[in-house]
């Protein structure tokens, strides 16, 4: 693939592409187009692999009756998917750390290729066989990891440091949204039990062709983008005792694990939790997808005016004195305001 015209900026980074090096002078870092093509890359993936997680939640009582069994056994696909990230979780960070990102892509490709074909031929025997299409959700269950971590990694590589977070925002923010995808789509595709197969079948080949890009991701670019790309990480023996010993990261990582939690479980049993109401699975799925859709959405940019400001309760000790009416005080002169002396009495005003 051809490098990047000289002068270009991306819109993200910000930073000149392909300038041309001397050898006099020190290194320039360069920034090259085919980066997007990756990022793409990993967008789809993150798609296509959280949709075949939600593949039989939305539709939960429909294939229920289609493999003669019970909604809450159907839910165990989802469950089991789930388990099977947890067990490639060791996995992925080695694959990641010896064979980049390009290794991490080619095996969940084709985890997700074999996966997605073995659910089809469970849903093709005669009768239905749940346990294979178990099987072959365990397998895209293993997937998951790869493409889940990979955005990081690839943005250290191929983007500047004033691009790596929008990058890896933006691979990321993908995952929910192909979630969002299968609980509003699989339940108009399988209304009846008898259109269970077909659906199964057209998911294996949206998933087959978002596979076949993975083969062309380069493995890293011809020359660091940055000087902290060319830097080698620390050890990851080294990296895991730091955020062991990370308060902060800790802080972070207990909330953020228990929203996951309720996330995933609210995704998976929605239609299970909806149906004693007499809802039906596609209003199910309207209302799942509307809920990940909703959480997934940045929040409106507040004007420039109110981020000086803020809402505060009105107390203070001293005597009553009459409302008064104006701006609410800048969030810097909170503290002085309430801790100036006042007039002699102790009262609360408001």
């Amino acid at each position: 693939m051809e490098e990047d015209d000289p002068g270009q900026v991306s819109n993200i980074d910000g930073a000149p592409e392909d300038q041309e090096e001397d050898a006099q002078t020190p290194p320039v870092y360069r920034v090259y187009k085919r980066r997007w093509f990756g990022l793409m890359q990993l967008v789809l993936m993150n798609i296509i692999v959280s949709w075949d997680w939600l593949s039989y939640s939305p539709v939960a009582n429909t294939a229920a009756t289609y493999f003669s069994t019970t909604s809450s056994i159907i839910n165990w696909l989802s469950t089991a998917f789930l388990f099977a990230f947890v067990v490639a979780s060791p996995l992925t960070i080695y694959v990641l750390n010896t064979g980049g990102t390009r290794l991490a892509l080619i095996t969940s490709s084709l985890l997700i290729l074999i996966g997605n074909w073995i659910r089809y031929a469970g849903t093709r025997a005669s009768p239905p066989s749940f346990p294979v299409v178990m099987f072959g959700q365990i397998l895209i269950g293993l997937a998951q990891p790869f493409v889940l971590s990979a955005p990081t990694h690839y943005s250290s590589l191929w983007f500047t440091p004033r691009g790596r977070v929008s990058a890896t925002a933006i691979a990321s923010l993908a995952n929910p949204f192909g979630g969002a995808l299968a609980q509003l789509i699989n339940p108009f595709l399988a209304s009846q039990p008898k259109e269970i197969h077909p659906m199964t079948l057209y998911i294996a080949l949206v998933s087959s062709f978002a596979t076949i890009p993975s083969l062309f991701i380069p493995s890293a670019p011809p020359t660091p983008v940055s000087a902290s790309s060319s830097q080698n990480p620390p050890p990851l023996t080294e990296t895991l005792r730091l955020l062991a010993r990370n308060q902060n990261y800790i802080l972070l990582l207990i909330p953020f694990a228990t929203y996951v939690g309720l996330f995933n479980a609210i995704s998976s049993l929605l239609t299970q939790i909806l149906t004693p109401y007499n809802f039906s699975e596609e209003q199910s799925g309207i209302a799942g997808a509307l809920l990940i859709l909703i959480e997934t959405l940045p929040p409106p940019h507040p004007p420039p005016r109110a981020r000086h400001r803020a809402l505060v309760p009105r107390f203070h000790l001293g005597p009553r004195h009459p409302r008064r009416r104006g701006p609410l005080p800048r969030v810097r002169d909170l503290g002085r305001g309430l801790l100036q002396p006042r007039a002699r009495g102790a009262g609360v005003g408001g």
